[in-house]
């Protein structure tokens, strides 16, 4: 039988590695040329049949520009990517639209037949004209029927009451968690109803020489005959075909190798007998990485009080526990900051570990390495500061000039929505951290051991800084579709892809360091995984995308890929054991229990928070009805903190074991924020997020998407009572944060209490 190391050469990983990527980036960007070509075209004019101008081009992406200065994604969502409260935009005018045009249809006919049979006559008339697709390539126009104008301005007519404040939309506004005192102008709100009126058109209306819509027929509407499609359903069916067989065949080989690998992971001088930190010089740029790790906690910390905010805006709407917030911290506002930070915080930490770990690596600490550190972090605090200081005057209507506020504002797109000017600054800044993790590192490269592990690092190191810089590939007025693929390049790759090859490629270098892992059979596995590991994720991509106004391949794909991107994970009971088994081989490594146990929680999370949770909602017909509920809440803050937050801890723990005297941590206080987080996380998902998930689902199945995601449902005494059921997972989970940071603050405040005092001496 061909054994681990002859079945995997390093060599031969390294060239499969590299094919597949050219293949998959190939593929990827290939189909982000179809969708600039494909994607829902922007009319010059939408107009009646007599010549009627109901809406212009600008006014579109006027609509677009102050629908982002709102808060865009974070205030309601539109074709389901965005926050919970508010509706979906899209299906939410789509919805209305067909009552009021059914409405003025049934007004025009004469009665023909029993009521039943001429309400279906009715229903057919207004889907035959809803779907009819009347846009004019030639012309550049979309021609409505006098009768559809109509419903247009009706619908109009409920917005501009609902961003103008009027006071028969208060209670609305409340429900919506909306300030009850900001309101647009007549012509921001009139721009605004016709990028509603244009998301909702390309919803329902039939591509060119197709018989669904520019977004596959989604959002759910039966009204409008939104069902559906037989590519959703089929793809839907091959997805866990793949997902079964992946399963099966990884498995399969796991098996095969296992007393293989088992005997492999024991490096061939035997494990090491002392901790390699123990006499590690700490050189002052790693020490100047302390003062990330504080932000890192404070970040954290602040991250979980706006969580708590946001989350009670859900039943109160305007504030918590009676307190005014909403004027000054308004939903949008909140959950702004606590997705960003939920970004900011655990990315901060991963840097900070890079730059601490790269001399440590290769024992090399070059010129004005602490220069550089002091200065990029210096720059991240500005650049926090600032942009949420724009944020915040853009929300509450201090930032007048559309332009201004795309480069100093509120961008309006979840996870990346910092100011351009922030972003670019951003940008040179993760490009500064690669330069100075690079320098660091680079004489770990001569080391002919372990070379091909630390050139992961190096590789994965450069992609975090270069992938990052697609967030800046639209402009102000790019059209959404486009902005949506460019966005999900960010979040999916920049932030669950190659952090992650990051993240383990750096603690597979260190585990050879210390002397408790085999560097072959690091680096092979290592490998291995990021082939498996990327080889779905980079298409799997596409499953964000579906209903994005993409073309019908791009879900194929996405459906693909992101059942393969689960296959991987259904093994980490595996990983885990080999795991337990590497970090307790000697006495010396039980200083480092704590960082093992979070690293243990990351293998437990990525199968149920990514994996269990995540396929939950990937397969097409799932996320067909599930797209923009509470079920994708459960999965990011299952994924997020679970996976990527228990890393970023794992690691931040690491680095601390040389920053601080170890043998003063209160292991108490380490204890209790382990199991609280983790056990507060469990209560969060199963007791709250994942049944209000369920439940939205059977009501969008049942009513459709647009009742669903309505305030009358949200607000409904069931979805309430799982919000507050929310609140014990919460508590310990909040004692979880609390001692965490107590154990931060006295760990530093000793550490510094001791070299005081060995300074007297």
């Amino acid at each position: 039988m061909e054994t681990y190391r002859t079945t995997f050469t390093i060599k031969r990983l390294w060239l499969i590695l590299a094919g597949s990527m050219v293949v998959m980036f190939a593929v990827l960007l290939y189909f982000g040329r179809e969708i600039y070509h494909l994607a829902p075209p922007i009319p010059a004019r939408v107009e009646t049949a007599a010549g009627e101008v109901v809406y212009t081009r600008a006014d579109i992406q006027r609509g677009q520009n102050v629908w982002q200065s709102l808060g865009g994604m974070q205030q309601g969502s539109v074709w389901s990517h965005g926050g919970y409260l508010a509706p979906d935009w899209s299906a939410d005018w789509l919805h209305r639209e067909a009552e009021s045009l059914l409405a003025l249809i049934a007004a025009r006919d004469r009665p023909s037949a029993s009521g039943k049979l001429q309400h279906k006559i009715h229903e057919a008339v207004l889907q035959e004209e809803l779907r009819e697709n009347t846009f004019d390539p030639g012309t550049d126009v979309i021609t409505v029927s006098p009768e559809r104008a109509e419903a247009i301005r009706h619908i109009a007519e409920h917005y501009r009451g609902l961003f103008q404040a009027h006071e028969d939309y208060l209670e609305l506004r409340r429900d919506y968690a909306f300030p009850l005192h900001s309101s647009l102008n007549d012509e921001d709100a009139h721009a605004l109803t016709a990028f509603f009126f244009w998301t909702a058109w390309s919803t329902v209306t039939h591509r060119p020489g197709d018989n669904i819509s520019y977004t596959s027929n989604w959002p759910y509407d039966p009204l409008v005959g939104n069902t559906p499609s037989a590519s959703v359903l089929i793809w839907s069916i091959i997805s866990i075909l793949l997902l079964l067989g992946g399963i099966g065949g990884l498995v399969w080989y796991y098996v095969r190798q296992y007393d293989v690998w088992r005997a492999d992971l024991e490096p061939e001088t035997g494990y090491a007998k002392e901790d390699f930190l123990t006499d590690a010089a700490i050189t002052p740029s790693m020490r100047a990485t302390a003062k990330y790790f504080w932000v890192v906690t404070a970040l954290f910390a602040v991250q979980v009080l706006l969580g708590i905010v946001t989350a009670h805006y859900a039943v109160e709407g305007q504030g918590l526990y009676g307190l005014p917030l909403v004027d000054y911290l308004p939903y949008v506002i909140t959950r702004t900051w606590h997705t960003q930070l939920a970004v900011l915080w655990i990315a901060t930490a991963w840097l900070a570990t890079g730059l601490y770990v790269a001399p440590l690596l290769s024992g090399h600490e070059p010129k004005f390495q602490r220069f550089g550190i002091n200065f990029l972090f210096y720059s991240l605090l500005l650049i926090v500061a600032a942009s949420f200081a724009g944020q915040w005057l853009a929300v509450h209507g201090y930032i007048d000039d559309l332009k201004v506020n795309f480069w100093f504002g509120h961008q309006g797109y979840e996870y990346t929505d910092l100011g351009r000017f922030w972003q670019i600054y951003l940008f040179i800044g993760l490009l500064l951290w690669v330069v100075l993790v690079l320098r660091a590192l680079w004489p770990a490269l001569q080391e002919k051991t372990n070379q091909s592990l630390v050139f992961l690092v190096i590789v994965s190191t450069i992609t975090i800084g270069l992938l990052f810089g697609a967030g800046l590939l639209w402009g102000q007025h790019t059209h959404i579709s486009i902005m949506e693929y460019w966005r999900w390049w960010v979040v999916h790759l920049w932030v669950e892809g190659i952090f992650e090859v990051f993240a383990t490629a750096i603690i597979s270098a260190l585990f050879v360091r210390m002397g408790i892992l085999r560097v072959s059979v690091a680096t092979t596995m290592i490998l291995f995984a990021t082939i498996i590991f990327l080889g779905g994720g980079v298409l799997g991509i596409f499953h964000h995308l579906y209903w994005s106004g993409t073309p019908i391949a791009v879900l194929a794909l996405g459906a693909v890929f992101s059942a393969l991107e689960v296959v991987p994970l259904m093994v980490v009971g595996f990983e885990a054991y080999n795991q337990a088994r590497v970090e307790n081989q000697r006495l010396w490594e039980k200083a480092y229990h704590w960082p093992f146990m979070f690293f243990t929680s990351v293998l437990v999370w990525n199968l149920i928070g990514a994996g269990l949770f995540g396929f939950l909602i990937n397969p097409p017909i799932a996320l067909y009805y599930m797209q923009g509920l509470y079920t994708t809440a459960n999965h990011g803050h299952a994924a997020l903190f679970g996976v990527y937050g228990m890393l970023g801890i794992g690691l931040m723990l690491y680095c601390l074991r040389g920053l601080t005297d170890i043998r003063q941590w209160n292991q108490k206080l380490l204890k209790i924020a382990f199991w609280a987080l983790n056990i507060g996380l469990a209560m969060m998902t199963f007791l709250s997020l994942l049944p209000q998930g369920l439940w939205q689902t059977y009501a969008s199945v049942k009513h459709g998407y647009a009742y669903a995601r309505s305030a009358e449902f949200i607000h409904s005494t069931l979805m309430e009572a799982l919000v507050w059921a929310r609140v014990p997972g919460d508590l310990v989970f909040g004692i979880g944060v609390f001692a965490f940071v107590a154990f931060v603050l006295q760990a530093f405040r000793k550490r510094a209490a001791t070299a005081a005092t060995d300074l007297n001496r």
